[in-house]
């Protein structure tokens, strides 16, 4: 019995082996291929560990930076700091477990000599090889829902910010110029093709956050500050549900993860990038609310506080090249989901995938212009489809994955040694089900949709120029 076990064992380990070694040498010519090419490969080619990182980093915080000191006016000082945290630490637990349900679906495919050359995989593709079509299609379009709604976020996002500099032509003018240039990310082929970029955004997140720790505490308190957060349940629960859309940037893990050389050592890879999000994000948004306290609540964009200088044009600039790289991270799943239902996505040619993918950027373009409001907005993206996507869905797919004992008795992941139990993770992943689902999806779509509607009725759809100031006289 024992030995037909092992026979089993060795040959399903050896089939594993016979997928990764074909996989490796198909990288390694890859690699080989480009070594001709030195630079195009520093700057284009990235698979490694450090581009995982850089990636989940840069992407996991672009425009909210701008946003926190607005959550913690809602909030307070305390549950801000808190809730960040703690969402840090969830957001790290569910990209974990994608993580882990990839690995097992790839090893299972490879263990049927399915071959992935030239394909991406998908986290909705993940979820029908693990749990069939119902699970698929939830998958697809809570994940496609939440990912045209982020590239329409950086949208409205880069016109509130470039206004601030020039603010001779309004807003919605700047969507139109701003939706053009974002086209070009057509032209990204994959998410290994954006070492430069997510290294260069990382930088620049990094410039903006501190600029605004340093340009808060140099201005000091406003006169008669007042920090009088948390005042209404509404306002609190948009605030927290804005906090767990920062740490839900994981629409965009199993892309990241299948653009790297080894994808298992992905698993803590989210963690470590959350850690050095903390330093960004807490110190910044804790100085501009010590700075301007309420004032905030009217304000979701830090930027339309701060005076104007050199500095805060420089971190103008940067967020905004930083947002269209957030664009391209946002868009290019769903470039290929679009080039999966056309039949283009095996296709080599660069020119002809970037034509396919155009018809993709033209509805987010056009709801940029329609929503102009992107605090309101990211609140409820937050609560109704980040919830969903990123916390409920992999923590449910995981329990259900591994309900059999055989199931995880052959798992390609075990449980992580700081919580070796299977009943532990089952808990950990029950709690996170129930929290959010309670407090992120309820209390969180009830008040961010509370807030949103507020927003449609006093601004309207279309609006020109949201939350503008009237032109001063002086002006020309």
């Amino acid at each position: 019995m024992l030995s037909q076990k092992q026979a089993e064992e060795a040959m399903v380990s050896s089939f594993t082996d016979a997928g990764q070694r074909d996989r490796v040498e198909e990288e390694e010519k890859e690699q080989t291929d480009d070594s001709k090419f030195g630079l195009k490969n520093l700057l284009w080619h990235g698979g490694s560990a450090y581009d995982a990182w850089f990636s989940c980093a840069s992407n996991q915080v672009a425009q909210v930076l701008l946003t926190l000191p607005y959550s913690f006016s809602q909030l307070g000082m305390l549950s801000g700091i808190v809730l960040q945290i703690f969402y840090g630490i969830l957001g790290s637990w569910t990209a974990y477990l994608i993580s882990v349900l990839y690995v097992e679906y790839r090893t299972r495919k490879e263990k049927e000599n399915h071959s992935f050359k030239n394909h991406v995989i998908q986290w909705f593709e993940v979820l029908d090889g693990l749990l069939g079509t119902y699970w698929k299609a939830i998958g697809l379009a809570s994940n496609c829902t939440f990912l045209l709604f982020g590239s329409v976020i950086q949208l409205i996002a880069c016109a509130s910010n470039i206004y601030y500099i020039n603010d001779r032509l309004d807003k919605r003018t700047w969507t139109y110029i701003f939706g053009a240039c974002c086209a070009t990310t057509v032209f990204i082929p994959s998410f290994r093709n954006y070492r430069i970029w997510s290294f260069l955004g990382l930088g620049m997140t990094t410039y903006t956050a501190w600029y605004l720790t340093a340009a808060a505490i140099a201005h000091g308190q406003v006169e008669g500050v007042i920090h009088s957060g948390p005042t209404k349940l509404v306002l609190y629960f948009t605030g927290a549900t804005n906090i767990l859309y920062t740490f839900g940037g994981h629409a965009v893990t199993v892309e990241i993860m299948d653009a790297m050389w080894k994808p298992r050592k992905f698993k803590y890879i989210y963690l470590l990038a959350t850690l050095y999000v903390f330093t960004l994000t807490i110190p910044s948004a804790a100085a501009v609310y010590w700075a301007f306290g309420d004032q905030l609540l009217t304000h979701a964009n830090a930027f339309s506080l701060l005076p104007h200088s050199g500095w805060r044009d420089a971190a103008v600039i940067l967020m905004l090249i930083h947002q269209f790289i957030t664009f391209g991270f946002a868009c290019t799943p769903l470039y290929f989901v679009w080039e999966k239902v056309i039949g283009m996505h095996h296709t080599k040619s660069i020119f002809l995938r970037a034509l396919a993918r155009l018809p993709v950027v033209i509805p987010i373009w056009f709801l940029a212009i329609i929503f102009p409001f992107f605090g309101p907005i990211n609140s409820a993206v937050g609560a109704l489809l980040v919830s969903f996507t990123v916390y409920i869905i992999p923590a449910a797919a995981h329990m259900v994955t591994y309900r059999s004992a055989s199931a995880r008795q052959n798992a390609a992941e075990k449980p992580p040694f700081f919580l070796p139990s299977w009943t532990g993770m089952y808990v950990v992943n029950a709690f996170v089900v129930g929290w959010v689902l309670v407090v992120g999806f309820g209390f969180g779509g009830w008040a961010s949709m509370t807030n949103f509607v507020k927003q449609v009725d006093t601004f309207g759809l279309f609006a020109k120029c949201y939350q503008c100031k009237p032109p001063s006289p002086s002006h020309h």
